[in-house]
């Protein structure tokens, strides 16, 4: 039988880290995988979450079963976290999920039972795995404009255009922050604009929010998703802790499914236990119970903002950096976009060809649609990458 089997595509970031493992030049650098560093190039264990987990370890008396969606506990944290007070809790069934790809998983599945022939917009460029669960998954997609290849912003009007031809059934899948591949994102207007127009084409809007708090703050990063679940009648939520709380490995996420017909919460949280029951049982709970606590605790929470809010402005200063030594260097404001997108991810636009360029003649290692990891810098590395963008004609 395994003989039958297919040889399937690699992954792309995953070659790419292993080419960078194994180039022995010491100027290196690696600007592709996509997590948080800090200067020493390290991803860091956060303060609260280490203090969680000697709690935890103190506290701790079972590793039995939670419950199908994950401990209650965990489900009320996040949805405060994410929505706020936008949506009545009561609206809102969730479930936990392994990871952010988890929660996308389970959505892509849950509207599949809700509409056999649904299709899924995915904005152009998107992350690749929505892509890759999409055609495992034999879900249709329909890509929308979204990155302006002239500008690096975003291509509203075209953008607008493509999502006129969504109809009901059909699922806009957008990301509430930090757009990744591009980080060029919608500002609150636009995204006011595209509420409008989502409740004129009646589309299910499913937000995925992986990067809450790398972009503007907690409360802002999070205002575009609040805005659309508190005005569509019905949404999907994918949020993800991996790099907010950087408990990567734990795999935490979490699904919402809003509506505003709070009658609906038995059916769809029902249907969230369904999924979860058929693909991995129980979900794990390390993380989540982690997350738990210190979004529940005061100081344990204090403390953990407080270092998200130094992870953000880090990135925002990087960035800057980056965008007035490609000024100095090149004598041109082309690249100010960079400091102006947010979130780990940036996109500068270039041929394949000259990322290549950029691997093979500088050490330099981003994924071939030319986005790089603003986290895998530091203050030194800057002006390295600055001028081998400029040497290569970026």
């Amino acid at each position: 039988m395994f003989s039958n089997l297919k040889t399937q595509p690699a992954d792309k970031i995953l070659a790419l880290m292993q080419l960078y493992k194994e180039d022995p030049r010491p100027t290196k650098i690696d600007l592709g995988v996509g997590v948080y560093k800090n200067a020493e190039g390290v991803t860091p264990v956060m303060r609260a979450v280490k203090a969680a987990e000697k709690l935890l370890w103190e506290q701790e008396t079972t590793k039995s079963y939670v419950a199908l969606a994950g401990d209650p506990a965990y489900g009320d944290a996040m949805v405060n976290l994410v929505l706020g007070d936008a949506v009545a809790r009561e609206n809102v069934a969730a479930a936990a999920t392994p990871g952010g790809t988890g929660a996308c998983r389970q959505a892509f599945e849950m509207v599949r039972m809700a509409n056999p022939d649904v299709r899924v917009f995915v904005s152009n460029p998107t992350w690749p795995n929505h892509l890759s669960i999409l055609k495992h998954l034999g879900i249709p997609t329909v890509q929308y404009r979204y990155f302006d290849a002239e500008t690096r912003g975003v291509d509203f009007d075209g953008m607008l255009a493509d999502l006129a031809d969504a109809k009901p059934g059909d699922v806009v899948l957008l990301h509430g922050c930090c757009h990744n591949p591009t980080g060029a994102n919608l500002n609150m207007g636009q995204w006011q604009e595209l509420v409008a127009l989502l409740l004129k084409t009646g589309a299910l809007p499913m937000i995925d929010i992986a990067y809450q708090g790398f972009g503007d703050g907690l409360e802002e990063d999070a205002a575009a998703t609040r805005l659309v679940a508190s005005s569509v009648p019905e949404c999907l939520i994918a949020a993800s802790c991996s790099k907010n709380f950087g408990i990567y490995r734990e795999r935490t996420g979490i699904l919402m499914a809003v509506a505003q017909d709070a009658g609906l919460k038995t059916l769809t949280q029902g249907t969230l236990n369904y999924l979860n029951r058929q693909n991995y049982s129980f979900p794990p709970d390390h993380g989540a119970r982690l997350v738990t606590m210190i979004l529940n605790d005061d100081t344990l929470r204090a403390d953990w903002a407080a270092e998200l809010e130094e992870v953000r402005l880090s990135m925002l200063g990087l960035r800057q950096q980056m965008a007035d030594e490609l000024q100095k260097l090149s004598g041109s404001d082309r690249f100010g976009f960079i400091a102006q997108h947010r979130g780990m991810f940036s996109r500068l636009g270039a041929s394949a060809e000259m990322v290549e360029r950029l691997r093979a003649e500088h050490a330099i290692y981003m994924v071939g649609d030319s986005r790089l990891n603003i986290a895998g810098l530091n203050a030194q590395t800057v002006p390295i990458l600055a001028k081998a963008i400029v040497d290569t004609g970026i």
